[in-house]
Formats: structure tokens, sequence, C-alpha cells
């Protein structure tokens, strides 16, 4: 565990704490097994590595792990070359087959894959192979997929343990029928529909860079859960002839937008969602500018009022990893699109890449891995994406001898002060 600390190999959603738990699972088991002389087919070699793929999408930890293991039990095993072959080789093929797992059949099959390699490894180490050796290879494929079983039945202990999220459950978190995103429906279907064109902006760019497009998407969906409290306030969900601002100052204004963040995590934590999702309503602004009511601010200052741009700047934290920076991204496009009238692709594609300089160019992206080459890939995903999306429409004609006058209603963007 400090050799991988040391090397880097930890990530934060895995530290020493962690990583020495799952060592010590692997560790304790296989000395049980070892020491009470049971057969080797006995020990679930691919439990450990399983569970810290599922959870940590590393495959560097799972083998540093069971590596581990294996040199620390191999003064108790007849055959320790044997011994260190299966954790070696089943660490490996069961984290290669368990990558990016988003459904429970798939961690089975790596269990399946995982027993039968397993069973080729002991009969090609075995010293004399004979009748029994074989018996014995087939039990180790019913040990591969007895240990996936087990992997799927405490998976969630652990995620609750480390705070991890596996794809599966954020599979389960993406269900439309979730509390949450039911209210938004029914309560804010603006922020709901904004939320849905995020999160298919966000997915498609995190799967461009190699960033992970499910916890993206899905983050993507509860960004904007504090918006339930006041959702009028918000140009998505306004009515075109009236702007709820209108009535408010630019201090008061600023102070209803702001707050959707706060309100959000309260949400959040009131419906016990899962910590990792709660970055992304806390970083989706990072420290942004409330650029519209600063700008109103300075237009009509009130008596005796210094107007400052730190007042008007949302309290933060920036984002700190790839996908809630790109939800950021996209979330400012996406409201900024929509307000567009009559886009044409050069128009949304000199949007896109004004927005995204100017986050960069203000600090919101500095604690996040993005490199320039990534920018330069979300921006021509979400031109592609926001193109399709907001194109102009055609005006039909209107057909002769009135046979009929219906004519296509072209789409424009809701007015009204935008958050972003």
């Amino acid at each position: 565990t400090l050799y991988a600390a040391e090397r880097g190999i930890l990530k934060k959603s895995c530290n020493i704490l962690n990583a020495s738990l799952l060592f010590l699972i692997a560790f304790s088991t296989g000395y049980f097994i070892s020491k009470n002389n049971l057969p080797p087919y006995y020990i679930p070699f691919s439990l450990v590595p399983m569970l810290a793929m599922l959870l940590f999408s590393n495959m560097e930890i799972a083998v540093v792990i069971s590596l581990g293991a294996s040199v620390s039990l191999a003064w108790s095993s007849l055959n320790p070359l044997q011994l260190i072959m299966l954790f070696l080789t089943s660490a490996v093929i069961s984290a290669k087959f368990s990558t990016n797992a988003r459904k429970r059949t798939t961690v089975i099959k790596a269990g399946l894959a995982t027993g039968i390699t397993q069973a080729v490894v002991f009969i090609a180490t075995s010293f004399a192979p004979d009748k029994n050796t074989f018996f014995q290879g087939g039990l180790f494929i019913v040990n591969g997929i007895a240990s996936s079983m087990i992997v799927l039945g405490i998976l969630p202990v652990f995620e609750y343990l480390f705070k991890a999220l596996t794809n599966i459950s954020l599979l389960e978190l993406a269900d439309f029928h979730h509390p949450l995103l039911e209210l938004l429906v029914q309560e804010a279907p603006g922020t709901y529909h904004h939320s849905l064109i995020v999160g298919n902006l966000s997915e498609t760019a995190s799967r461009a860079i190699g960033a992970n497009p499910l916890l993206s998407r899905v983050g993507s969906y509860y960004h904007d859960i504090g918006k339930l409290q006041k959702p009028e306030y918000f140009s998505e969900n306004q009515d075109r002839e009236k702007n709820r601002h209108d009535e408010l100052a630019p201090n008061m204004s600023k102070l209803v937008i702001m707050n959707h963040v706060k309100e959000g995590l309260e949400l959040a934590k009131k419906y016990r969602i899962n910590p990792v999702l709660i970055d992304f309503i806390e970083q989706h602004h990072g420290k942004s500018l409330v650029y519209y009511f600063y700008r109103r601010a300075l237009e009509n200052p009130e008596e005796d009022q210094e107007i400052q741009e730190e007042g008007f700047r949302y309290p933060g934290p920036k984002p700190n990893s790839k996908e809630t920076a790109i939800v950021l991204l996209a979330d400012s496009v996406e409201a900024a699109a929509r307000a567009m009238k009559d886009p044409t692709p050069s128009k949304i594609e000199e949007l896109v890449h004004k927005v995204i300089n100017n986050k960069f160019i203000d600090g919101q992206l500095d604690e996040c891995d993005l490199t320039l080459k990534d920018l330069e890939k979300i921006s021509a995903v979400f031109i592609k994406l926001l193109c399709g999306i907001y194109h102009s429409r055609a005006t039909y004609p209107e057909e002769e001898n009135g046979r009929n006058n219906h004519k296509e209603p072209s789409k424009e963007s809701p007015s009204g002060p935008k958050e972003n």
C-alpha cells in the first residue's frame, strides 16, 4: 500500500486506508484457508480485484493489492509460484473484464472468465496433473463465478464505506423515477429539459477525452436541483411575458440566483445523494461571475453602494475533476445557445469558443486536469450537438387556395436573465 502511494497509483477516491482494507481482506481470507489446509480453490482470488475495479476503475490498484497478498501468503503454500500466478492472473483478468461494468451480468461474465483462467493456470502449474487435478480445475471455475456473486452482494457496503459510486449505482440514480428528478419534471420542467441537454453534452464530451461519461451524465441530471426552491426566477422556467427579476434590485436577484447552489446541497443531503454527485451541485458554477446582474448593478447603482465584482461571484469551489469541469462548460454553453436568436452553425461555433475561452481565462478550470487539447475536443463536441439542437428552422409557406393556412412556427429561446 505504501509502495502504491509513493508511486502515485492510489487515486483520490482510493486512499491508503481503503487500499489497506482491501489488502487485509485478500490476505486474511487467504491466510485462514491456507492455515486450515483447505484446497486453494477455496480462496476468492478475484473478489478484491473486482471490488477495486468497480469502486475505483483502476487496474493498477487491483494488481498491486493482489501482488502484495500473494507474496505475503506464498510462504504458507506448498507451491508458492502457483499461488502467486493464481493471484496475479485473477487480478488482471477480473479487472479487465469488469472495466466500466454497467450491468450485473458483466460482473458475472468477468467471474466466469476469471474462473476459466484460474483453472488453466492451476493445471499448468501443477506438479503432476491427473484426473483429480482437472476436477479441481473445474472447481476453480465455480470459484470465479461464486466470487463475482459475492462481489455483487457486498458492493453496496463498500460503496457506503468508501463513499464511492460505481457505474451500476449511477444507472440506478439515472432512473427518472428518482424523487428529485420527478420533482424537477413537475415543478421546474424547463430546468429538467436543460439538465437533459447538459447531460447529453457532458456525456459525449467526456467520452471524447477519456473521462467517465456516465458520471458526467448523471451528475448533470442533479446539478441544478437547487432551482426547485424558486424555479420561476430562472430563465428556462419563466413566462416569456413576465420576468420576476424586473421587480428586484440586482443585489437581490444575484442572491436568488446564487443561492440555488446552497439549496441544491441541502436537498442533496436531505435525499442522501452520494457525495460524488454533490460535487456537481457545488462546483458547476465554480467561482464564476453572475455577469448579467453585475452589469445591471453597475448601470443602476444604489446610493452609497460600492459595486464589487467579488460580491457577484459564486462561492465555489472550482471544479476539481474532468467530469465536473465538463458539466460547468456544458451548463454555460447550453444556457447561452438557448438564448440566441436565429442561431446558425457559425454563430454557435463562435459562441462555444467564446464561452469556453472566457471560463479558461477567468481561471475556472485551474483546479482540474483538462488540457488545451481536451478543450478543443470538448468544443468540437458541443458545436456539433448544439448545431443539431438549436439550428434555425425553415419557415414553410402557406399552401395555395386556403387549403391549409397552418405555418410551422419557428422556435425562439425564452428571454430573461441567465444565471451563467
